[in-house]
């Protein structure tokens, strides 16, 4: 069913106390809006508004992409208000308006199409949920097993308080009757503000049913208002991202110590040791182990691969068997084959490395394209950028470059070349040989230190 979505993001979130707005502090690696947005997005076609108010420009500015339409509650008159300055842009081709939260992220799209299926175009349907502390939460009024009211908080007598079924602020409505009756609404209450909630009265009066759904759980409908919810709400997403994985057979060290900012998809026999970061899309195929204090974005982990503790990763692919790490850095466009092994301290760049290539010890590879069975040495590196351009190092197979060089690009070593210690290569090295270049050794006989001259007191 084609529907109209308005998700409201006017709000300043005073109590995050940030210059940021609160609907673009992030969850999980992403905005509180951009959730929101893409749960909208699954529930197929239709129209989405959002409402912004608070930091507007630089909330339309980072949802832009989303191909939602935006429209300004200013000043920001409570939910119905703000629901009021969206009117004009819904549209009555489509029966249904679902409303949601821009500060509730982690509503489910199966929710929130049960939600609309209740309305259907012909009922007030509401989400709620059971809470054992409702505080700050509007309750639902019952006459029997029929929806009556909805009693804000701050306005609920002590008896309507004890009530533990509440409004978690999602609703679904008719369209033509919502643009009609929330222009009806009135501020007779204790802040002055416009009610959303009031509709369910103006439904009832209509002698339109008003059913309600329920949450399949309260992690989400919770919304943020400050930055303990937010760090809250987090670990509860993040503690259902490790039991997704560990159900899946992958093995966590610590299901506490876990972030996935993304998608992160394991194969069979996957183990992650503790406070290991992905982001963006990372799978890891059968076999992985990742190693401690890892962050890994946009990336593929061949088969059997070992990510050794403290090593980023960042869109690069590594191939089956390699070992990469500790402290080890993969850049955008790294490339390792097979049983390829990256070692401590050693950073690759837009570089592909055949298999069984090796790069131990402090080694830059920039611009790189190098073959099989090569042994990298330590402090060895590509001098790729000449201060305007970016150029690239071919290194053969079976080529061993020796520690503390430098290959100055573009430059070619054939395959089977020996490097020597030291040497700057600004020149191509032939195959099988040996080459070298640096100053001959010389030992100056009779030469002494200066020595500090002493200051006479």
């Amino acid at each position: 069913m084609a529907l109209n979505v308005v998700i409201m993001a006017a709000g300043k979130g005073t109590r995050m106390k940030s210059a940021l707005p609160k609907v673009l502090h992030r969850l999980a690696g992403t905005s509180l809006l951009q959730h929101v947005l893409n749960a909208a997005a699954e529930l197929g076609g239709g129209r989405t508004v959002v409402i912004t108010g608070h930091g507007a420009e630089q909330v339309e500015a980072a949802a832009a992409a989303s191909g939602a339409a935006f429209v300004r509650q200013m000043p920001q008159l409570g939910t119905g208000h703000a629901v009021q300055q969206a009117v004009p842009a819904l549209d009555e081709r489509h029966p249904v308006t679902l409303i949601l939260n821009g500060d509730v992220p982690l509503i489910r799209p199966e929710t929130a199409a049960a939600l609309v299926q209740a309305c259907g175009g012909s009922k007030l349907a509401l989400l709620t949920i059971a809470l054992a502390d409702a505080t700050g939460y509007g309750r639902i009024v019952r006459d029997g097993g029929s929806v009556r009211a909805i009693v804000e908080h701050k306005d609920a007598t002590p008896a309507q308080r004890e009530l533990r079924e509440v409004y978690t602020g999602i609703m679904a409505a008719p369209t033509a009757w919502l643009k009609r009756r929330v222009m009806t609404l009135r501020n007779a209450n204790a802040q002055q503000e416009y009610y959303l909630t009031d509709l369910v009265a103006l439904a009832v009066a209509d002698s339109m049913p008003v059913v309600s759904t329920a949450a399949s759980s309260e992690t989400e409908v919770l919304g943020i208002n400050s930055p303990l919810q937010l760090a809250e709400l987090e670990r509860r997403y993040q503690r259902a991202q490790a039991e997704r994985l560990m159900e899946a057979g992958v093995r966590l060290a610590d299901p506490a110590r876990l972030d996935v900012r993304g998608s992160l998809v394991c194969g069979s026999d996957v183990e992650i040791d503790v406070n290991c970061v992905f982001e963006g899309d990372v799978q890891l195929a059968d076999g992985v182990r990742v190693g401690a204090n890892c962050v890994i974005r946009d990336a593929r982990i061949g088969a059997g691969a070992v990510i050794h503790p403290f090593t980023h990763i960042e869109g690069a692919q590594v191939g089956a068997g390699a070992f990469v790490g500790p402290f080890a850095r993969l850049r955008p466009g790294a490339e390792l084959g097979t049983e390829v092994h990256i070692g401590n301290f050693v950073e690759v760049k837009n570089s592909t490395l055949a298999r069984g290539a090796k790069a131990n010890h402090l080694a830059y590879l920039g611009d790189a394209t190098v073959g099989e069975r090569v042994n990298y040495g330590a402090g060895s590196i590509t001098a790729n950028y000449d201060g305007a351009n970016k150029h690239r190092t071919v290194i053969g197979n079976d080529v061993h470059i020796g520690s503390n060089s430098v290959l100055r690009a573009p430059v070619t070593i054939g395959d089977g070349a020996t490097i020597g210690a030291g040497s700057v290569i600004s020149k191509d090295a032939p195959p099988g040989e040996l080459t070298v270049a640096r100053a001959r050794q010389t030992t100056i006989a009779g030469w002494h230190r200066p020595q500090k001259v002493s200051k006479k007191v």
